[in-house]
């Protein structure tokens, strides 16, 4: 079987279905249709210019081109790292990037270089593909992480800074918001993992199959993918969470809340 690349009007026929999203969009209110519209916008743009862009970094097997394209899509991730209640600073910015190029290069060299093994191993055509899939995966882990984490030292702040004041080092300080905000960032990645393959069929393997691989070889290929992506989401959420406990305090351990940047609680406005 050979895959069926779809027309232009096949892509039309797909915004059609958009329509029923924007009437959804419209009924929630303006500002909520205005970002439906602008990130469709963005995702068909990017889609399709980094479409172009693959052609001719996968048409050559230079390493400096590969570590170009992946040195981008790394710090654009970084820069995409969101939350309502975030760190800020060109620390909070460092700790991001630097979390996804450590974690995400780590991942994709042992997917790439030590499991699949194409030769050479920099071949763009696999080590770009992997480091987009282990890039989102662990972005989501790291903004949730970091999200709870701040939403849970202002919460437990009393508690904080009370086993501040006794003594303590500020991991054990935080080693309850910490426990809590791991849970948070693996939740959906264990939901993913438990439902792979029965209740979903995971991206990989479905593009897999329409291209016209064997459905046994493409769920190799899937779950050899989903086990670096949990390995890689779970780190970053953690390497996020013990950067962000460092950040949220300073080098005398105390809590440091004003480092936050974002809507402010009832608490830290009374």
């Amino acid at each position: 079987m050979s895959a069926v690349p779809p027309t232009p009007a096949d892509l039309v026929l797909a915004a059609m279905l958009l329509v029923m999203n924007g009437v959804i969009a419209i009924m929630v209110g303006p500002r909520f249709a205005r970002s439906l519209a602008l990130a469709v916008m963005r995702m068909v743009v990017q889609l399709a210019a980094v479409g172009l862009v693959l052609r001719l970094v996968l048409a050559q097997t230079s390493p400096a081109w590969t570590a170009l394209v992946a040195l981008v899509m790394v710090l654009v991730a970084g820069f995409e790292l969101r939350h309502d209640r975030r760190l800020g600073g060109w620390l909070a910015f460092g700790l991001g990037n630097a979390t996804l190029m450590v974690v995400g290069g780590l991942a994709t060299l042992s997917a790439a270089a030590a499991i699949v093994g194409p030769s050479p191993w920099y071949t763009p055509s696999y080590v770009l593909p992997i480091l987009g899939m282990i890039l989102g995966n662990t972005l989501t882990s790291i903004s949730l992480a970091l999200q709870a984490l701040a939403e849970g030292a202002e919460r437990e702040r009393a508690a904080i800074e009370a086993r501040i004041a006794l003594g303590a080092h500020r991991f054990t300080a935080f080693a309850v918001v910490v426990r809590s905000a791991l849970r948070t960032a693996t939740t959906p990645l264990i939901n993913t993992l438990a439902v792979a393959g029965v209740a979903t069929l995971p991206g990989m393997m479905a593009g897999q199959i329409l291209a016209g691989v064997d459905p046994a070889e493409a769920a190799r290929y899937q779950i050899m993918i989903m086990l670096v992506l949990a390995a890689a989401a779970s780190l970053g959420a953690l390497a996020a969470a013990l950067g962000g406990v460092v950040l949220m305090t300073d080098a005398r351990h105390r809590l440091r809340l004003d480092r936050l940047v974002g809507p402010r609680t009832a608490s830290e406005n009374s």
